[in-house]
């Protein structure tokens, strides 16, 4: 299959210090985009600056912050920011389609499968999808974190070759070297730590909501599902093929994942958990390093009312989360057999399988 590249802009890189478009940014980085899809890659785009380009339509002096002025803005801002695109891929003969996704869209697995055949036939014909949050419907205020979670969700789904996302820093420093001359750049990450989430700051613009932090979170993700990430700038031409193959100037995030299945990336990053389990050390150890099925041996506590099919997440006894996963119990049951051995649950509940979780339906987030 043709390598596919995600590539995530955000609202700094697309507008002006002080909001609106700026059409120089939308045809560089329309020409940059092009360049990837000559050189024979399938290219996504995934963009914020809806509501960066809408307010100033609207009159507001600043960014809105009221999540009502924010959607109206958005409303505003999609229509002039897709018709940048279209005008600026145009003149390199590359058409482009909207695709705009909610937390939701994800949650439903069959919305997100939708969501994938759509992509799937429009890469296949040549179009670059150009995917965005649907503000304007949004009822939880900007879930995706600027879009870098988005931009992770969808390197996942369509089981990208890399995801680039794109920022004003040329990387991840080990302070803010805005403010620390002796800050040093991290320029490859094949785990992360909670050391170099420490190091990740906050929003650096005033027209964007995303800082370096929500970006770490989304190389987490993408890793996770198999998908290595690059995070850092693309300012001159041939910067963004230069990321792509492994030169950019930014820091590379490496992973020896395999690409999720799209049950278990559903399962993982996708679904709304209807409850927690909490396991003990025993059961974490099976779970993270020994490949097996959590047992109701193994469970402290449960919490949360759910049923046979359920995704529910799993942690320690202090919280920590290990990861998303399918259960077998309904939650009364759960409770009912929790810390039992296999045979004395054969003898006090009935329940169709005796896993919890069955490996094949777990998905580790550590």
């Amino acid at each position: 299959m043709t390598q596919r590249i995600v590539v995530k802009i955000g609202s700094s890189s697309l507008t002006s210090e002080t909001g609106g478009l700026n059409p120089d940014k939308i045809r560089f980085f329309a020409s940059e985009l092009s360049r990837l899809q000559e050189d024979g890659y399938q290219v996504l785009l995934v963009t914020s600056g809806a509501v960066a380009a809408g307010f100033t339509s609207l009159g507001y002096k600043t960014r809105p912050k009221v999540l009502h002025e924010k959607q109206a803005a958005a409303s505003v801002g999609q229509a002039l920011l897709m018709q940048s695109y279209h005008e600026a891929f145009a003149t390199h003969g590359i058409r482009v389609a909207q695709i705009l996704l909610t937390r939701y869209d994800f949650s439903n697995r069959k919305r997100v499968q939708n969501a994938l055949m759509t992509i799937d036939e429009l890469l296949q014909r040549g179009v670059v999808p150009i995917i965005n949050e649907n503000d304007t419907v949004s009822v939880d205020e900007l879930k995706f974190g600027d879009n870098d979670t988005l931009s992770a969700l969808v390197g996942n789904l369509v089981k990208a070759s890399r995801l680039i996302i794109i920022t004003d820093m040329d990387g991840l420093y080990t302070d803010d070297p805005r403010k620390n001359a002796n800050a040093q750049r991290i320029e490859r990450v094949d785990a992360i730590s909670d050391e170099l989430f420490s190091f990740a700051g906050g929003s650096g613009s005033a027209v964007g909501t995303g800082g370096m932090r929500s970006k770490v979170e989304a190389a987490r993700i993408a890793m996770r599902g198999g998908v290595p990430v690059f995070i850092g700038r693309v300012l001159e031409p041939y910067d963004l093929p230069l990321a792509v193959d492994g030169r950019g100037k930014g820091t590379y995030f490496d992973t020896s994942l395999n690409n999720l299945p799209v049950k278990k990336q559903w399962v993982g990053f996708h679904s709304l958990p209807q409850g927690r389990i909490l396991v003990d050390a025993g059961a974490k150890a099976a779970l993270l390093s020994g490949g097996k099925s959590l047992l109701p041996a193994g469970i402290t506590a449960v919490e949360g009312d759910f049923h046979p099919g359920a995704v529910v997440e799993v942690a320690t006894s202090d919280g920590a989360l290990l990861g998303r996963g399918v259960v077998n119990y309904a939650a009364w049951q759960l409770q009912a057999a929790a810390g039992l051995s296999t045979d004395e649950v054969q003898r006090r509940v009935e329940v169709a399988r005796i896993e919890v979780i069955h490996r094949d339906e777990w998905v580790p987030l550590t």
